[in-house]
């Protein structure tokens, strides 16, 4: 069963809505309109906007559920004869283009529409893209010196970090799908053999230590030094690494790395429409994209925020953007994840 985190409140209405009775009832906000949130955006960013909505709606009762952004799919797809969730906050551009095809979303053109590039949003209104996400190769600087650190992909499949490898399982992470995807399209792009993909990714899983279930669990196991180096997306590390003092460095693979657009929609068959397009403004406004910059260190997909407003390190960002074929990702993603899970995974090779 996949691993996440949920909300006091959130815990209480499943339990509720299994059977379960509980004195207090499924709300400790009694009265209010309930809104739904699936998210992988980690509690502080959710718990922070969770406040600041329901201090502007006194009204409303916001819950989150924290998951794997493929986690998050699965469940809207599992639910949508019932739809749980009002909003789904977070996931890669493929994901939303999946759901979106399969009429798991509703149409919705947010204010700031226009300041959004065509290729980071739904020719359709079902989704929008919120932030431009960086991969990188994550690493324990108390262990390892800066200059010794992994500096591109090719770097992980050195025999000296054998057992040093820990990963966030891919089956249920939106971003590891994508970092593995891009590898299958790089090395099939370089060999012209689709298997060259599935042999690096081989290669790797040789120097895995372990698959990590959820976030958390990778930011505690290279924090404890279970292993010294992972991939990741930019803005948690460096979230990670300021707000919870985890002895986190990284590099962005200097040959090209992997840009996710992170995105956000109104899951069809939602109860709350009013409530949901409040909250997706709310969450998306100007203001918040800066807060989102400047506390939580993500990158604002929106085209029209100054630069002087965000942080400098955001200015100061350069990096090579890794070339994908994204319909092919979309089309191709579910079946190369089958593959790595039954072919690949705890049989890696090393040379």
């Amino acid at each position: 069963m996949s691993e996440f985190r949920l909300s006091v409140r959130m815990v209480a209405c499943i339990l509720c809505s299994a059977g379960v009775l509980l004195v207090t009832g499924c709300s400790t906000d009694a009265g209010k309109r309930k809104l739904v949130v699936y998210s992988p955006h980690g509690k502080e960013m959710l718990s922070a906007f969770e406040k600041q909505f329901e201090a502007g709606y006194p009204d409303v009762d916001v819950q989150w559920l924290d998951m794997g952004s493929q986690d998050v799919y699965d469940r809207i797809r599992t639910e949508r004869v019932n739809p749980q969730a009002d909003i789904w906050w977070g996931a890669p551009l493929t994901t939303f283009a999946k759901a979106e095809a399969e009429s798991l979303l509703e149409q919705y053109t947010p204010r700031w529409a226009e300041f959004v590039e065509a290729e980071m949003k739904s020719p359709d209104d079902f989704w929008y893209g919120t932030f431009a996400t960086p991969e990188v190769i994550m690493y324990n600087n108390r262990l390892v010196r800066d200059e010794d650190a992994p500096r591109d992909w090719d770097d992980l499949l050195d025999p000296k970090w054998r057992n040093k490898i820990i990963i966030r399982n891919p089956v249920a992470s939106g971003t590891m799908r994508v970092i593995f995807s891009a590898i299958i399209q790089k090395e099939t792009a370089r060999t012209g053999n689709p298997e060259a993909g599935f042999e690096w990714l081989r290669r790797l899983d040789a120097n895995t230590k372990t698959y990590a279930a959820d976030p958390t669990q990778l930011y505690l196991k290279i924090a404890r030094e279970e292993g010294l180096v992972s991939l990741w997306n930019l803005p948690d590390v460096v979230l990670q690494k300021e707000t919870n003092g985890y002895p986190f460095g990284w590099n962005i693979p200097a040959s090209g790395t992997p840009l996710i657009t992170d995105c956000i929609a109104i899951v069809r068959g939602t109860k709350n429409r009013a409530d949901a397009e409040r909250f997706y403004e709310f969450v998306t406004s100007r203001d918040a994209m800066i807060q989102q910059a400047s506390e939580f260190f993500r990158i604002p997909a929106r085209t029209d925020i100054p630069r002087n407003d965000l942080p400098d390190w955001i200015s100061n960002l350069t990096f090579v953007t890794m070339k994908l074929n994204w319909q092919e990702i979309e089309a191709n993603e579910r079946a190369w994840m089958r593959k790595w899970d039954e072919e690949v995974k705890g049989k890696g090779i090393s040379r």
